[in-house]
């Protein structure tokens, strides 16, 4: 396979956030967008909780494309299953772009680039996350809006929410720190077992 010895580098940014919450990451070129996704969720910090779609156009493709896990009851709309397409057929040379939507209450956005296509390194484990910006917001918190809020109330000792909120948040997280990121501390999963975790155990 053409794609065997070289890795994808990109950059995932959320959206909406200022100073700006992002993460640069390298993964196999042979990756599907299932192995992608679950590579993002675990450098960024998300727990892979809800559903996800990838939204990008083929190369010299006019139509957005939606990647992610087919839902019946939006017959409508139609979502190509992640694991079946790899991100090579779509990501063919530096500069290309997609936007990953994780969460369709929260609506957490972000920004995809494809920033190098590179010789795999022998003495490097991949995927890896080699820089970052910020800690992920909270899993359930409320989308934007939301976030937005819950750093006025874990700012404010004198809020009625706080103590609650912190007691909240230490119950998923120990002590949050929405400015810590610590790309050491990135742990990622076997794609293969989060797929059989997700859809066979049950």
């Amino acid at each position: 396979m053409k794609w065997q010895n070289l890795i994808f580098q990109f950059k995932i940014s959320l959206q909406h956030i200022t100073p700006t919450i992002w993460r640069r990451i390298q993964v196999p070129a042979k990756y599907s967008f299932w192995d992608f996704h679950v590579a993002i969720q675990d450098s960024m910090g998300w727990f892979d909780c809800h559903l996800h779609v990838f939204r990008l156009k083929k190369p010299h493709g006019k139509n957005i494309i939606e990647i992610g896990i087919p839902m019946d009851d939006f017959d409508d709309i139609k979502i190509l299953q992640g694991w079946d397409e790899y991100i090579s057929d779509y990501f063919s040379e530096p500069g290309r772009v997609a936007s990953y939507e994780y969460d369709f209450g929260d609506s957490w956005d972000h920004d995809i680039v494809l920033e190098g296509i590179l010789l795999k390194e022998k003495t490097i484990k991949y995927p890896s996350c080699i820089d970052g910006q910020r800690a992920c917001p909270p899993e359930d918190c409320g989308g934007v809006w939301g976030y937005e809020n819950l750093l006025k109330v874990i700012a404010d000792p004198d809020d009625d929410e706080h103590e609650s909120t912190i007691e909240w948040l230490s119950g998923w997280y120990g002590k949050y720190d929405p400015e810590a990121f610590d790309g050491k501390n990135i742990k990622f999963d076997n794609p293969r077992k989060r797929w059989k975790k997700a859809f066979l155990e049950h």
